[in-house]
């Protein structure tokens, strides 16, 4: 497996999280061309209380919000619009690269996705896509990356059957 989810809130189990994570993750390798063995990515589960605690260690802002993610190193492009710094592809019979780690948040990514009127599982797909792109070293802070990201989360998601997120 690619993504090893960590259950703290036993709802991601009931709406199958380990089969959004890991099929969110290997659609987004695949459509980087980056293969997905040899990879690991570790995926906590939990709720707004948790992700609130997260959410004002790690990046200093006291609120509960849907994904959170932690690249297991710095792959940014030295320019905004850049593409970033892919890691290499592993050996799938070495041990495995970590990308790094992701945490999301069952109640905010409810709330979002009945405010929208999206399908939940929809949702959580276009979140843990977003949260890999982050691990590889994307990022939507200035325009030209956002544009970057987002074209990609759209291309991998329209493969996967899922609407267009931004439109």
């Amino acid at each position: 497996m690619l993504t090893d989810c960590v259950f703290e809130d036993e709802r991601w189990e009931e709406a199958g999280l380990e089969d959004l994570a890991e099929t969110a993750a290997r659609a987004t390798l695949e459509h980087l061309e980056l293969g997905t063995a040899g990879y690991e990515i570790v995926v906590l589960a939990c709720d707004d209380a948790r992700i609130k605690e997260l959410n004002a260690d790690f990046r200093e802002k006291d609120k509960a919000t849907n994904v959170l993610s932690w690249p297991s190193e710095e792959r940014a492009p030295d320019e905004p619009g850049e593409t970033p710094f892919y890691p290499d592809i592993p050996d799938p019979d070495g041990p495995p690269e970590e990308l790094g780690d992701i945490a999301i948040s069952y109640d905010t990514c409810l709330r979002e996705a009945e405010e929208g009127g999206i399908p939940f599982a929809n949702h959580v797909t276009h979140l843990m896509v977003h949260a890999v792109l982050h691990l590889l070293g994307h990022d939507h802070i200035d325009d030209a990356d956002a544009t970057l990201m987002e074209g990609i989360e759209t291309q991998v998601l329209g493969k996967m059957g899922i609407p267009d997120p931004y439109n």
